[in-house]
């Protein structure tokens, strides 16, 4: 079958039942993805099968961990740019239609993650079979990208396990567990790992047949009635969590469903509708987020961190979240504070974490012994890294290192996870300031990815590299900035927040702010997130940075504090809380806000970003945008502030920070560095 063939990315085996096992193992690379000349060696292979068909095909991983991770991004980035991805895509369409039409059984054998084109490969298989295993994980996660599938995912998934489904799994990105994929239809059978091969021998010598309320499912709707009933009630669903302007691929996805027909003609809508998205701002823009994410993870790759047992000092929300993170991430934790009844909430809220996120008793147990209270402290002796979590004050950090450092092991980090205290201030207190460094998680810390490397003028690079690794096991994405007030993400913020909070005073309904941010991008509008931060902790942020940044707390924050009110925590802000939710007062439909309360709240924070950049908070405009992105949510479609900044014009913003400046004050001023050679308009890839 294929005498005097040798490839360079696939190999093959078949037994004596006649059939094939073909295994996947790019070369020169740790995982599975499809590249133009991977595809061309598949398109030949198939070609083959074609013309002698074996007893089965069966496609597995050739990797020790990981199935396919899908399209070459990189790759595909290269197609945007030159105009040639409708011939891409169309490429790889036919080389898994030709895949699908082969005469014999096929099973695709999936363990560990089965990314986009992975998961369309499988869908172009007669049959699936996952391994029942945690890192096995499938998706099609392609509208995070700004596209949706275009190798056939969008022409099969919804005629193999209903609409609704198919919808649901593309339109959220979200992946799914072997059970959770069976449950729905998308795969066939699961087993386990080890058995996972012979599990799918079976599926090829004893065909399944899918059960009938399944196929009737497929079949109803997906009916033109059905699809013109259905779509514009999930288009009416989806509007309500995406702007169509900001992130068109979800609304092309449902239209390119609704209009239907046979499979040909599917494959060439899809080809068609994903070619378009991928030329828009937003598809350039998700994909250079991407690439900045992939930045991100690499930074604490091939180091060892050599960390094992960590101790949180200060149990209340961050630090005892901190603390319940490590331990589900495989840590030793102890957990530290004045008494046992302040760290008891903690080790709650740490079960109902578990819980979320290991399901089964068998592994939330073990988390659970991973993390334990320790008022006295002991841990610290043991510690390879301290984390001091407490409240925003100097002297009393300050007090805590002295204490901690006296009992640490020589080779141990110690790290604060303050907001806003400059680091240079804060390390004079400690005896080996080499070993300190920042560890600025964000609230809330299961959520939120990013964690901030805060570095100082004595802090030795081996152990920034090792709090660069401790972040990359606890699977958060760092980014390594200066220890000046603020830092980089909560010096971008508080303009932001500050200039709204003072259009609040001046009589600007908090949810016309709010919707006024979420229009642009936000994924929280200003009021709503002050509240949720905390009025305190913002309040107390905006304290260190306002003589630094030459800014005031406006006036409707003081006095809200000095009633007693603290945002979500206490049930009262701006807003009323009930249930976790805000009671956002109804705004009379005659108000009308003014044309430039956009650029009052957004102007601000572009400012500081370029002022960082200018002050070298962070190494290079790519991390600046990063660490806005993926530490307050900025706008992802407009990739960033940088990126927005390049893609409106420099001297354009510049010009309206200046028309601001002469009608509102100084804090308007254009900050220095709007003339960098960093700002000038640029493609959006890093």
């Amino acid at each position: 079958m294929f005498e005097g063939l040798r490839f360079k990315h696939w190999s093959h085996e078949q037994d004596a039942d006649g059939i094939v096992v073909l295994s996947f193992d790019r070369a020169g690379s740790s995982v599975n993805t499809f590249a133009r000349e991977v595809l061309d060696e598949l398109d030949e292979i198939v070609e083959r099968l074609s013309f002698e068909a074996p007893k089965g095909l069966i496609i597995r991983s050739g990797k020790r961990a990981g199935f396919i991770a899908g399209a070459d991004i990189s790759e595909f980035e290269g197609y945007a740019e030159s105009g040639t991805v409708l011939d891409a895509i169309s490429f790889g369409q036919r080389v898994l239609q030709g895949l699908a039409r082969l005469r014999c059984p096929t099973v695709a054998a999936i363990h560990g993650h089965c990314m986009g084109g992975g998961t369309e490969l499988a869908l172009a298989c007669r049959y699936r079979v996952a391994s029942r295993d945690p890192s096995t994980r499938i998706g099609l996660p392609e509208v995070k990208l700004g596209i949706f599938p275009g190798w056939g995912g969008s022409a099969r998934l919804h005629y193999l396990v209903g609409a609704p489904k198919a919808l649901e799994f593309m339109l959220g990105g979200r992946p799914a567990s072997a059970d959770f994929a069976r449950s729905i239809g998308l795969v066939d059978a699961v087993s386990a790992p080890e058995s996972l091969l012979e599990r799918a021998r079976e599926l090829v010598r004893r065909p399944p047949t899918r059960a009938l309320s399944q196929r009737l499912l497929a079949w109803s709707t997906n009916t033109w009635p059905a699809r013109q009933i259905l779509a514009p009630i999930v288009r009416k669903q989806t509007a309500a969590k995406a702007r169509p302007e900001h992130y068109p691929a979800p609304f092309a996805l449902i239209e390119t469903w609704r209009r239907g027909g046979n499979l040909k003609q599917r494959l060439k809508n899809e080809a068609r509708a994903v070619a378009k998205l991928a030329q828009t701002p937003t598809a350039r823009n998700l994909i250079r987020v991407f690439f900045l994410q992939e930045r991100l993870k690499g930074l604490g790759g091939g180091i060892e961190h050599g960390i094992g047992n960590v101790h949180v000092i200060g149990a209340g929300i961050m630090g005892g979240d901190i603390a319940a993170w490590a331990a589900l991430r495989g840590f030793n934790v102890t957990l530290q504070d004045r008494e046992q009844k302040y760290i008891d909430p903690a080790l709650t809220r740490a079960r109902e974490l578990f819980e979320k996120r290991l399901k089964s008793e068998d592994r939330i147990k073990p988390a659970l012994a991973r993390l334990n209270s320790d008022v006295e402290g002991k841990g610290v002796a043991a510690a390879d890294l301290v984390i001091e979590a407490i409240y925003e004050n100097a002297e009393a950090k300050e007090a805590l290192y002295r204490k901690a450092e006296a009992d640490m092991k020589a080779d141990a980090l110690l790290a604060t996870n303050t907001s806003s205290i400059p680091l240079d201030e804060l390390r004079v207190a400690v005896a080996r300031p080499a070993r300190f460094l920042g560890l600025h998680y964000f609230n809330p810390v299961a959520l939120m990815p990013l964690v901030e490397i805060v570095r100082h003028d004595q802090l030795d690079a081996a152990n920034e590299k090792r709090a660069l690794a401790f972040c990359k096991a606890i699977d958060k994405l760092p980014v390594p900035v200066k220890g000046t007030p603020g830092f980089l993400v909560n010096r971008i913020l508080m303009p932001y927040m500050l200039e709204a909070v003072r259009m609040y005073g001046e009589g600007v309904p908090g949810p016309v702010l709010d919707k006024v941010a979420k229009k642009f991008g936000m994924p929280m509008g200003p009021i709503e997130l002050a509240d949720t931060v905390g009025l305190d902790v913002a309040a107390s942020v905006g304290k260190e940075l306002s003589e630094f940044l030459k800014l005031e707390i406006p006036q409707g924050m003081e006095s809200l504090l000095a009633s007693g009110k603290r945002g979500k925590k206490d049930g009262e802000g701006f807003y009323r809380w009930e249930n976790g939710k805000p009671v956002k007062p109804e705004v009379d439909p005659r108000y009308a806000a003014a044309s430039d309360v956009e650029d009052r709240m957004i102007l601000p924070m572009l400012n500081e970003a370029v002022a960082c950049l200018h002050d070298g908070v962070v190494d290079d405009a790519d991390l600046c945008d990063a660490g806005v992105i993926f530490g307050t949510g900025f706008a992802p479609f407009r990739g960033g502030p940088i990126q927005h900044i390049r893609d409106i014009g420099a001297g354009i913003l510049k010009q309206r920070l200046k028309s601001l400046e002469a009608r509102y004050g100084a804090r308007f001023a254009p900050r220095d560095g709007w003339d960098s050679e960093a700002l000038a308009n640029k493609p959006g890839k890093i």
